[in-house]
């Protein structure tokens, strides 16, 4: 039985933690499966048991999706055109720093980042 918290004892707050889609598919799994209580799911995968109930609320709601014979073609992006201009803008970019150091008008200091001669 837990004890409720004094003065003298201090309960740690368990920091957010994220959870991966297949960690999230598994836990649907295992309440579909009705194996194991509620109860028991939590303590397993250390869940609440609104977010038990939740993922598999999810998945049967979207379980047709799965089996769906029309299903949306994915847009592939075509990276070289902004590959290109990201190139043109970092040329950009360096020569006007340096046009303008010369010139005297670029008194910025650099930060320590990962992009060398870039500015922020």
């Amino acid at each position: 039985m837990l004890k409720k918290p004094t003065c003298r004892t201090r309960r740690t707050r368990r920091t957010r933690r994220t959870h991966t889609p297949i960690f999230k598919a598994e836990v649907a799994l295992a309440a579909l499966r009705e194996g194991k209580t509620l109860a028991e799911l939590c303590n397993q995968f250390e869940l609440h048991s609104n977010q038990i109930t939740q993922r598999k609320k999810q998945l049967l709601g979207h379980a047709a999706d799965a089996f769906e014979v029309g299903a949306k073609p994915v847009k592939v992006v075509d990276l070289v055109p902004l590959h290109a201009k990201i190139g043109q803008l970092t040329l950009e970019n360096y020569f006007l720093e340096g046009a303008l150091t010369k010139a005297g008008w670029l008194n910025v200091k650099l930060l320590n980042c990962k992009r060398p001669g870039v500015a922020y």
